[in-house]
């Protein structure tokens, strides 16, 4: 009881009540169904419909191009209406495009099913977040986020191990039936989210402020708090979650040689350990600078990476092993990174332009998820995927400094060395 008191203190278990609850529930189910598809992008397309990697990986790109773009209107619609209304024509367009991309068979197809899924995509991440940060008190914000970050992975965590049990690369129905059950738990879940109508309305104090409501993406770019975060992060991303969505289970499958259900095993280990340890880490975050636990996460990926590369000099079991504890390591950093990245966001955001705001730290995403498939189809298509791992492993280590040099320019509220007054 000791522990789960330290673990969960009484007055955060006291909010998670009422509507809490429900977002938080639906954050679990969403993810439950992005995990029956999360690692198979480049799989599905190359391996599956017998597109070329030079395509997959393109295409990759450029939906992270379109969904860079659409993140800025997500970003200014969630301002100006609210991230309810947002995040339900999020769910309702993904529904639809999920379903579609189940049956995609031409290049044609993949190519306006997957853009449109890119653009819907900043409906999501950014507008939540902004709803959460209204939805919780200073105090506990960061504990929310990691939190919800927990819940993501375990979704993901059940998700994988289904796709698991079902995908296999002979027959193609298998992924079939993935997207399709994707589709029909984010419309169910989109159903649900429907009873936090009254929590996501968009805020009108400003209006009456002229100043303040004649603001807009200006003053959000002139921020060099904002600017510097958002290279830092990007150079980081690039270096975990971009390059692994674009290249790991291709390196997996293609240069270490294992099958696609050792993937999701893999990936289950991921999940497993935020999991397991995400509210462990929340405790030991507390009152420490965030910029350098952000910097302390690109020395675990890079750790991770080196783990990759090695994996290709051992024997199949002692590789699959290696990259189970490479992913246990990249795991623990995810748990450092994702309650103190949002928090640094929101607590230099100003309320009328927390929508702009979250949505320029989306940009991150979106442009590592640019740059991160047109390395992996660099190396890749000169034959040299095996120093794939290494080569992104960098942008890991120079995200670092980069963050550390971040923390010259917060202050001690803004850095998490201190609560806000």
């Amino acid at each position: 009881m000791a522990l789960f008191e330290d673990l969960v203190p009484r007055d955060f278990r006291r909010s998670l009540v009422g509507p809490l609850r429900r977002f938080f529930t639906c954050t679990f189910a969403n993810s439950l169904g992005a995990g029956l598809t999360l690692s198979f992008w480049v799989v599905y397309l190359h391996n599956v419909r017998g597109f070329s990697i030079t395509f997959a990986t393109g295409l990759l790109a450029v939906s992270a191009i379109v969904g860079l773009a659409a993140g800025t209107l997500w970003g200014t619609l969630t301002d100006l209406l609210g991230p309810f209304r947002v995040m339900i024509l999020g769910y309702a367009g993904s529904t639809g495009s999920l379903a579609a991309w189940a049956f995609i068979h031409t290049p044609w197809q993949a190519a306006s099913v997957g853009l449109v899924l890119a653009a819907l995509g900043g409906a999501g991440w950014g507008p939540a977040a902004t709803m959460l940060t209204r939805m919780t008190s200073e105090e506990h914000r960061q504990r929310a986020f990691g939190f919800n970050f927990m819940l993501i992975n375990l979704g993901i965590g059940f998700g994988t191990l289904v796709s698991a049990l079902i995908v296999d690369l002979h027959h193609p129905v298998t992924f079939t039936i993935l997207y399709l059950a994707d589709a029909a738990v984010t419309l169910l879940t989109g159903l649900y989210f429907l009873g936090l109508r009254p929590y996501g309305q968009r805020v009108i104090e400003h209006h009456d402020d002229p100043e303040k409501a004649a603001e807009g993406w200006r003053e959000v770019i002139a921020d060099t708090r904002l600017v510097r975060y958002v290279i830092a992060t990007l150079v980081l991303m690039i270096g975990g979650y971009g390059s692994q969505e674009a290249g790991l289970s291709l390196f997996l499958v293609n240069n270490v040689g294992v099958s696609a259900h050792v993937i999701g095993i893999i990936f289950f280990f991921n999940t497993t350990t935020i999991v397991l340890s995400q509210m462990w880490v929340l405790n030991r975050l507390e009152r420490r600078s965030r910029s350098r636990i952000m910097a302390l996460v690109g020395l675990f990926w890079f750790t991770f990476w080196m783990l990759a590369a090695l994996a290709l000099a051992l024997p199949k079991f002692i590789a699959v092993a290696s990259l189970c504890v490479g992913m246990v390591v990249f795991a623990i950093g995810e748990t450092m990174l994702q309650p103190v990245a949002p928090a640094i966001v929101n607590d230099i955001a100003p309320e009328h332009l927390r929508g702009r705001y979250n949505a320029a730290s989306g940009v991150t995403w979106g442009l590592a998820g640019t740059v991160s498939p047109l390395i992996t189809a660099l190396l890749f298509g000169q034959h040299l995927g095996n120093w794939w791992p290494a080569s992104v492993g960098l942008f890991s280590l120079a995200g670092s400094a980069l963050l550390l040099n971040l923390r010259r320019h917060l202050n001690a509220a803004e850095d998490g060395r201190e609560v806000a007054t």
